[in-house]
């Protein structure tokens, strides 16, 4: 989680001198280049007509539209509100887990959601423009779509990691996202100005190895020693370790109020992970 928080800092700082989609172009480029070394033991896996819709699915929600969403958010809002958002992405999880999976949604994750729904829409509505957020609303708004996507990736992940290995899922995420974004690379290549710095090189192969390669790999050999349930409460850390991350190295901060609208999260996140007496979904619908 320390790892996925810095990547909101590394992509700000990336920004400054590089094309957004040239950013996630090589940043998956980067990641795909580590797999190469993996390539022979992938090949021992078959694939069904179900496996590769689930495969195109899995990559359509991560890394496609999560990167589109999340690096466009960064353009409007400051890397720790944009870390402060993915609060949502255990509660979506869970809520989605419940109606596809059927797993059973508890009246404290229910109560959870709404504390750190209101504490988002409040921390969105609180910020006004700034240098690090010139429109914090929309910019928030598309990190939450952002974490729409992440929590379809989880489910659809959560099936394919009965057949296929972490590893190999994480490969595909980055295969496939190196392909889908060449095109937006080269027409950012082609349409604006291409400079290329060394703090950006740095910045990228930091996103490509340690951000995309080291932080989804610990993720998902998470997923194979805890249950998924346990695994996502350690999502719940982005948001300090982002402020915290944005604070020493962006030098961002926030206001009283933002910083109040924050701790509605944490608690409404509180919440919603402790066990007690449970709801079923049918009842919400």
């Amino acid at each position: 989680m320390l790892i996925w928080a810095s990547s909101f800092i590394a992509l700000k700082s990336v920004m400054q001198d590089l094309n957004e989609f040239t950013v996630i172009f090589f940043r998956m480029l980067i990641a795909s280049s580590c797999f190469l070394y993996f390539i022979k033991s992938f090949l021992k896996y078959k694939f069904t007509k179900k496996d590769l819709k689930l495969i195109l699915l899995l990559a359509l929600f991560e890394p496609s539209l999560y990167f589109i969403f999340e690096i466009k958010a960064l353009g409007y809002t400051s890397a720790s509100q944009a870390g402060l958002m993915t609060s949502f992405m255990p509660i979506l999880t869970a809520m989605l887990a419940g109606y596809f999976l059927k797993e059973i949604i508890t009246k404290q994750l229910v109560v959870g959601a709404v504390f750190t729904l209101s504490g988002a829409v409040w921390l969105s509505l609180q910020s006004g423009a700034s240098e690090f957020a010139p429109n914090p609303l929309l910019g928030n708004f598309l990190e939450f779509l952002a974490m729409l996507c992440g929590a379809g990736y989880t489910i659809v992940a959560r099936y394919l990691s009965d057949k296929f290995s972490a590893l190999f899922i994480t490969a595909l995420q980055s295969f496939i996202g190196a392909i889908f974004f060449f095109p937006f690379f080269l027409y950012e290549y082609i349409t604006m100005p291409f400079s290329i710095t060394s703090e950006a090189i740095w910045w990228l192969l930091y996103l490509g190895v340690i951000v995309t390669l080291g932080g989804y790999g610990l993720y998902n050999y998470a997923l194979t020693k805890i249950q998924a349930s346990k695994t996502a409460m350690f999502i719940n850390l982005i948001p300090i370790f982002t402020l915290l991350l944005a604070y020493l190295i962006l030098n961002e901060v926030l206001t009283n109020l933002q910083l109040f609208a924050s701790a509605m999260i944490i608690v409404g996140v509180l919440v919603s992970q402790t066990k007690r007496k449970s709801l079923r979904l049918k009842i919400l619908k």
